[in-house]
């Protein structure tokens, strides 16, 4: 099958469901608080609750960089089975946590497994599509982003009519056999040789690993991409994972409903963008190799009034609006940026570079992440999510002033 025409969407295809379940199981303890502080009674306040949503960001995002150098060297079909394998087996136990500490050395160790597919997952698609339809395949793989934070608003649904040990349970069980299919049907394809000699050092080995970093730290539109990736991520997460607490709260609806109400509208509408960004950015890069840049810079624009109708909308019609704004802006943000990476590094390091973006990315998620936690207890939690609009604006305008790509396919020199 792998020699098929096909067969680059075939990994599209089977990509889409592991990403899916990647967001699945990391989003659906965010509306599942209710549930589960009947159990554990640390989870009664929106500080503890917070800290389990971050030590999840900090850890994926410091690992990202490192899963990427890994799966630049290695095969990443072994990388993405593990790791799919490794996070469910997590989810499901989970299901059977007693403590707060318990689910916070769990939700540790997700983060760990679960950095290690982005990364892969990405530059195999970009190796498998080369073409003008670069951005229309990563944005296909992404609408399983958008469709499992979606479903993963139904966690507080399913728990409220089973229990959420349950909840964890079956997604863990799905995922675990669903890495199965993926030993038999997924193959890697690199664009470029990894010479293998036993005579080697392990420090040669090491060194050769480690020289992306020197390659992407070294350049000026790198470091531009790293703050046009990260800038949004403030208020990316916050939305993400305070959402349904801000519209529970504002609008008096219990989190059964507010929760897939939320996740829904943003998810729905960032898999509209991912599809539209990446259907427009493909057919603007035949006019100019700038097309992507202008594509997310256009997503990103869309944010700002966005995020001001979450922090100061007074009805359900303006949160909700601004939400399906907010998703569909960020999903054409987000299509487009191992994209425009591929414009400025070369097959060899993008692995490593995405890496490096998770980490920047995912970190400020994990900052703002807890800094809304205190403010959801000191009932500022709309004021802040608005200001966070500001980081926005300056990332379209850093994104336009400085990437200027010369190709829209970077090989090595």
């Amino acid at each position: 099958m792998h020699e098929r025409k096909y067969y680059p969407w075939v990994v599209v295809g089977l990509l889409w469901f592991v990403v899916m379940l990647n967001y699945i199981d990391r989003q659906m303890l965010s509306t599942m608080k209710p549930s589960m502080m009947v159990d554990i009674a640390e989870l009664q306040t929106a500080a503890n609750f917070g800290r389990l949503m971050a030590v999840f960001l900090w850890i994926y995002a410091f690992i990202s960089p490192v899963s990427g150098i890994i799966a630049d060297r290695l095969n990443r079909k072994w990388l993405i089975v593990a790791s799919l394998f490794i996070w469910s087996s997590v989810t499901l136990l989970m299901g059977f946590a007693t403590s707060f500490n318990q689910l916070y050395a769990l939700r540790a160790v997700m983060g760990v497994s679960e950095a290690f597919y982005m990364p892969a997952g990405l530059a195999l698609i970009a190796d498998y599509h080369q073409g003008k339809n670069r951005s229309l395949a990563i944005g296909v793989h992404m609408t399983g982003n958008y469709l499992g934070q979606a479903l993963g608003g139904f966690g507080a649904t399913i728990a409220g009519s089973f229990s959420w040990q349950t909840t964890f349970f079956s997604f863990g069980l799905i995922g675990i056999v669903y890495s199965f299919v993926l030993i038999m049907f997924l193959k890697e394809k690199k664009a470029y040789t990894i010479i293998s000699d036993a005579a080697v050092s392990i420090r040669k080995k090491l060194a050769e690993s480690f020289k992306g970093l020197g390659v992407l730290l070294g350049s000026i539109p790198f470091w531009v991409i790293l703050f046009y990736f990260s800038a949004p991520s403030l208020p990316g997460w916050a939305t993400k994972n305070w959402l349904p607490t801000l519209l529970s709260t504002t609008m008096n609806i219990r989190m059964e409903v507010a929760g897939p109400l939320s996740t829904i509208t943003i998810a729905l509408s960032a898999l509209i963008g991912v599809i539209a960004g990446g259907v427009l950015a493909d057919r603007w890069m035949l006019r100019s190799f700038r097309g992507r840049i202008y594509t997310g810079a256009f997503g990103l624009a869309l944010t700002i009034p966005a995020v001001m109708l979450l922090g100061f909308g007074g009805s359900l019609i303006s949160i909700l609006g601004g939400a399906a704004c907010f998703g569909f802006g960020f999903g054409m943000f987000d299509v487009n940026c191992m994209p425009i990476l591929c414009q400025f590094a070369s097959p060899r390091y993008r692995a490593t570079g995405y890496g490096l973006m998770n980490l920047a990315g995912i970190s400020s998620g994990a900052l703002i992440t807890t800094i809304l936690g205190k403010s959801a207890d000191s009932g500022n939690l709309n004021r802040d999510i608005a200001l966070l609009s500001v980081f926005v604006l300056l990332a379209i305008a850093f994104q336009l002033l400085f990437l200027h790509p010369k190709t829209d396919n970077k090989t090595d020199e």
